[in-house]
């Protein structure tokens, strides 16, 4: 019987059991991963704590067997061997953001291994445009024309919305606001009031 092949393999590593320097281990497979959080505030469910963990997960350029994957997991002391049928779903589960009875834990601290990109494989299509909707409703709130202005506090305040804008939200945005601006000045004009504020003279 042919054995199964894919892509992308998960394992757990327990700090007390893995070598020192398993995540330097790792990357020096060059092999593209992920690496979660240490999962430290996990619980069973009988309410005890689990013990310290890492989720793994790593993602080969072509298909392999799982023993080809055990050969990376046992350098690190990974334990298990487990197929992932969705990267995109397991690297969400890495911070638990689609589990919101568990523990949720930093993007920021995930660790991506050999060009792997965390915040590239996490992104739901349905994120970017829940976020564009967010900005246009800022904006509007806010009295905000200016694309820079709205870049800046992106940048400060909304690093979801900042990742949008720079990888493929701002064509979108700089319409809205060129657009919202020729109708404010339209109307100003016209009237010399905005949504009943009246223009400085």
């Amino acid at each position: 019987m042919e054995k199964k092949r894919t892509r992308n393999y998960a394992t757990v590593v327990y700090p007390e059991s893995a070598p020192a320097d398993w995540i330097t281990l790792l990357q020096e497979q060059c092999v593209p991963a992920l690496i979660s959080p240490l999962h430290d505030k996990d619980v069973n469910a009988d309410g005890t704590p689990k013990k310290e963990h890492y989720h793994v997960m790593i993602l080969f350029d072509g298909v392999k067997t799982s023993e080809q994957a055990g050969e990376v997991f046992s350098i690190i002391g990974g334990v298990g061997i487990k197929p992932v049928k969705s990267v995109k779903a397991y690297a969400r589960y890495l911070c638990h953001l689609d589990n919101t009875d568990k523990v949720q834990y930093e993007i920021e601290d995930v660790i991506s291994c050999s060009g792997a990109d965390y915040n590239i494989i996490i992104s739901l299509a349905t994120d970017k445009y829940s976020a564009i909707a967010e900005m246009i409703e800022f904006c509007i709130e806010n009295d905000i024309v200016s694309y820079a202005e709205l870049l800046l506090f992106a940048k400060n305040n909304r690093n979801d919305w900042f990742r949008v804008l720079c990888d493929n939200g701002t064509i979108t945005m700089v319409q809205f606001l060129k657009s919202r601006y020729w109708e404010i000045t339209r109307y100003e004009n016209d009237t010399g009031d905005w949504h009943g504020r009246k223009r400085n003279t």
